[in-house]
């Protein structure tokens, strides 16, 4: 068998491809689009939309960012103005300056929570692993249900994306998730069945995957599981990426000397470190990922059970380009619950404004939930133990914002703060955990501890989820992931050509 051949009978195991394989299936795919003038953009426009068609632009007006309304795919990128509705010349974002963080280097937090439906980036993902299914005819929207296993946002953007694209979704997501998050669900769902809650919290993915295994018995669900779509990846390399180089690039503007030092993002379903793979082939970033230092499966082979809702845990996705990684970071629940509480807090917001933190990054603190908390947290981590300076830049996303977790802070008070949480509270968790952030749980990367995490991943998908060790070895070399970032430009045309069959792209 040629390589070509070998590479196209993998991409074809793994849900990839670049090729039509159901003609009936996107010729119905079209006609359900065309009849709802739904037009797909592409990740080219998604990644700079100030190449979405000026009519596509001006169908928005009127159109709420939260609406269960198609045009709103248009706003499934970084660029939204949250006020106008409109777009932005850069990606909303802040810079973390020392006297918040300590270090030298200019830490920069992207805003997810400017994303439309959800509130979250995660939107972006789910758009990103349907897409490639949908534009191949792989996947029906007027006979199949789409199955988004998640631990909270994903599984929303699933949702949100099946709605407005006139399909059915179903959320498949652990119980003990935020409340905020089954509200919205109980909002956007068709039929409550569509929710599935399984055990556990955060840190029991393998319990979603057991879920998912049964709905996959039916035909008729199709599993969008993100912890191993390599779009999911894809997306956040051709999207996601530029947007946060672009960032680099706006704040570095007036300091030529700056350069992009580091990415960090925690791992979740690894899907935003892809980001990452973009940013080290433009600026030598170095690629830093984080997990709970309650459940350490990165660090120490460890297990456990953590709050860090969005960064599910005990097992390596299949979509983590491992091998690419630099550092790997732990950050715990009690700093992340603990600072969530005191930036929601009168008193914590004044003692930053006292200790020189500039108006407007306390003002920022809105859009922080638990998980961008944990990634700023890393990032402050990883920057002592590389030792980078002021001219060492690191990028950062806040992937949904305070507001998602409202529910979470009345709970916090009760099971981690005593019954109250006042303003030496508030103090007292600065202290110990922003002015106090050091330098422990940091593994810096070499060829052994890259080893080490990526075979970890057996147990899991070769072990558990039956995946070819062929397949699973695959991903260990570069060149799979050159040839995956490589299909973005072939997806893109054809979703101008599904745009150009359904009709609906001629309305707009």
């Amino acid at each position: 068998m040629s390589l070509t051949a070998f590479d196209d009978a993998r991409d074809a195991r793994l849900g990839l491809g670049t090729s039509v394989v159901d003609g009936d299936v996107l010729e119905r795919a079209a006609r359900r689009f065309g009849e709802h003038g739904i037009v797909l953009p592409t990740f080219a426009q998604l990644a700079e939309p100030q190449r979405i068609p000026a009519a596509a632009l001006a169908s928005l007006t009127g159109v709420g960012r939260n609406d269960a309304d198609a045009r709103n795919l248009w706003r499934v990128h970084w660029y939204n103005d949250a006020t106008s509705g409109g777009l932005r010349e850069t990606p909303e974002y802040v810079v973390l300056p020392p006297t918040f963080t300590g270090v030298a280097s200019p830490i920069l937090v992207a805003f997810g929570d400017t994303f439309p439906m959800i509130g979250a980036h995660k939107v972006l993902a789910a758009y990103a692993c349907l897409v490639p299914r949908l534009v191949t005819g792989a996947f029906d929207p007027t006979a199949h249900r789409a199955v988004w296993p998640s631990t909270g946002n994903y599984a929303r953007g699933g949702v949100a994306i099946s709605r407005i694209m006139g399909c059915r979704g179903v959320a498949v997501l652990p119980e003990n998730m935020s409340r905020e998050r089954f509200e919205w669900l109980e909002r956007w769902v068709t039929d409550a069945g569509d929710i599935v809650a399984t055990p556990g919290s955060e840190s029991n993915v393998k319990e979603i995957y057991d879920a998912c295994a049964e709905l996959a018995a039916t035909e008729h669900n199709v599993i969008f599981n993100q912890f191993s779509e390599f779009s999911n990846h894809a997306g956040h390399y051709a999207v996601t990426g530029p947007a946060l180089a672009h960032v680099f690039a706006a704040h570095a503007a007036a300091e030529p000397g700056l350069r992009l030092a580091a990415f960090v993002a925690a791992s979740g379903s690894s899907g935003t470190l892809g980001a990452g793979d973009s940013l080290a082939e433009r600026h030598g970033t170095r690629i830093v990922a984080v997990e709970a230092l309650e459940c350490p499966t990165m660090l120490y082979n460890g297990f456990g059970e953590h709050n860090i809702q969005g960064i599910g845990d005990k097992h390596i996705p299949f979509v983590h380009n491992v091998m690419n990684s630099d550092a790997a970071v732990a950050i715990s629940d009690a700093a992340t619950d603990g600072l969530y509480m005191a930036f929601g807090h009168e008193a914590g917001r004044r003692i930053l404004s006292e200790s020189g933190v500039p108006s407007d990054v306390v003002g920022s603190l809105h859009h922080f939930g638990l998980s961008s908390i944990c990634n700023v947290l890393a990032a402050i981590k990883y920057a002592r133990v590389a030792g980078l300076g002021a001219d060492d830049v690191i990028v950062t996303v806040a992937t949904d914002g305070a507001a998602l977790y409202e529910s979470e802070r009345r709970r916090l008070v009760g099971s981690r703060f005593g019954g109250s949480f006042d303003d030496a509270a508030a103090a007292a968790q600065i202290e110990a955990h922003l002015v106090g952030a050091d330098a422990s749980h940091v593994q810096l990367l070499d060829e052994v501890g890259r080893s080490r995490i990526f075979n970890l991943g057996y147990f899991t998908w070769v072990e558990q989820q039956g995946v070819s060790l062929e397949d699973f070895e695959a991903r260990r070399e570069a060149a799979f992931w050159d040839r995956l970032h490589a299909m973005v430009p072939a997806w893109d045309d054809m979703i101008e050509e599904f745009n150009a069959r359904s009709g609906a792209s001629a309305r707009t």
